[in-house]
């Protein structure tokens, strides 16, 4: 699909219909930090911490095209090998006692334990019935399909805004916390429920302390560069086979062109790092064990006819050939328990797990 090209397709959260941008001429980008953002339009692929394997990349597209979501997406199954599920299990809980100890011993109030998982497939998946997947699936969530050679092929379907804008105003968001939800499609409720659940009394005090650490932190960015800073929330939002509890803000930036900068700050939240946000984000790089990537950066488009629309790169999957590696990870406070955090994961990597429709074999 498109070997030549690098190239992205996106749908929002709701629509029925898909962006497809293209690069065919040069390669996309590559910029040192989030304050060269600023000024530039396109779209960004940044990584949780930018290197030389992993750059924030920016595409500039000189083909854009609107398309219909297709509704005749085939569920076949896909043979996939086994997992060796014993062996990610052991890795996951030595990293967690690691990690743990730190909370337990009040070095951090909260930090954010994420591990990956292969699957290899029989054969070739096609990428663009994947993407159409997804957007069936998922139609409250972000959908992306980014394919540039400097960083490899990536889907994600996410509910995390990083920043967006809307109409005259700007817009974040603050997710944390984490349950499952009863096994159903969304398709059942497609591009028909848009109201926000706002009954938060069932979540946990675990759950709306962590909710809190996120809220509190971005509340504190905001005052940087914002006015007019409205709060709302927090409320339930369902994400796939899980809900999270979200809070929205929404402001005026001082400067409009300072999104770069609004960016660095916010970039990691809480919400995929931790608090304290410095010293959790260099111990996750130096303890967690395996390099993110581009899994808890994030993407989208930057100042294009449609506005900005960045957002945290959850729920995803690098794919190479046959070979897909799932990403997922959760946040740990002193009270978490290693057999809840470990299911946490599965739960989350079964959203892109049902995309890829797995039979082993």
């Amino acid at each position: 699909m498109m070997a030549d090209a690098s190239f992205v397709l996106y749908r929002y959260p709701y629509e029925r219909e898909y962006t497809l941008m293209r690069q065919t001429k040069g390669n996309p980008l590559v910029l040192k930090s989030f304050d060269e953002l600023d000024g530039k339009s396109g779209f960004v692929f940044a990584p949780f911490y930018i290197n030389d394997s992993h750059p924030l990349l920016l595409l500039q597209p000189n083909v854009v095209e609107r398309h219909r979501v297709s509704a005749n997406v085939g569920f076949h199954e896909n043979d996939f090998q086994p997992r060796d599920i014993d062996v990610e299990r052991r890795i996951y809980e030595s990293v967690f006692s690691c990690f743990h100890d730190k909370l337990a011993c009040g070095d951090f109030s909260k930090i954010v334990l994420s591990r990956c998982s292969l699957e290899t497939a029989k054969g070739l998946i096609d990428l663009k019935e994947l993407f159409m997947r997804a957007c069936v699936l998922y139609p409250r969530m972000f959908i992306a399909l980014v394919s540039m050679p400097q960083c490899g092929t990536w889907l994600m379907a996410t509910p995390e805004i990083l920043l967006e804008s809307k109409e005259e105003r700007w817009h974040t968001m603050a997710l944390a916390g984490t349950m499952e939800v009863d096994e159903c499609s969304d398709t059942d409720e497609l591009l028909a429920y848009r109201k926000k659940d706002k009954d938060i009394h069932e979540w946990s005090g675990k759950n709306t302390r962590e909710q809190k650490y996120v809220s509190d932190y971005i509340k504190g960015c905001l005052e940087h560069l914002a006015v007019n800073i409205d709060i709302i929330g927090p409320y339930t939002l369902r994400a796939g086979l899980v809900k999270h509890l979200a809070t929205d803000f929404m402001f005026d930036l001082t400067n409009g062109n300072d999104v770069g900068k609004l960016v660095k700050l916010l970039h990691p939240t809480p919400a995929v790092c931790g608090m304290p946000k410095g010293d959790t984000y260099r111990f996750i790089r130096a303890q967690e064990g395996y390099d993110r990537e581009y899994y808890s950066g994030f993407g989208g488009p930057l100042c294009c006819d449609e506005g900005t629309h960045l957002y945290v790169t959850l729920r995803c999957v690098s794919i190479v050939g046959c070979r897909y590696k799932l990403f997922a990870g959760g946040g740990l406070l002193a009270e978490s328990k290693k057999e809840d955090e470990w299911l946490e994961t599965e739960a989350k990597m079964e959203t892109m797990r049902r995309c890829l429709a797995i039979r082993r074999i």
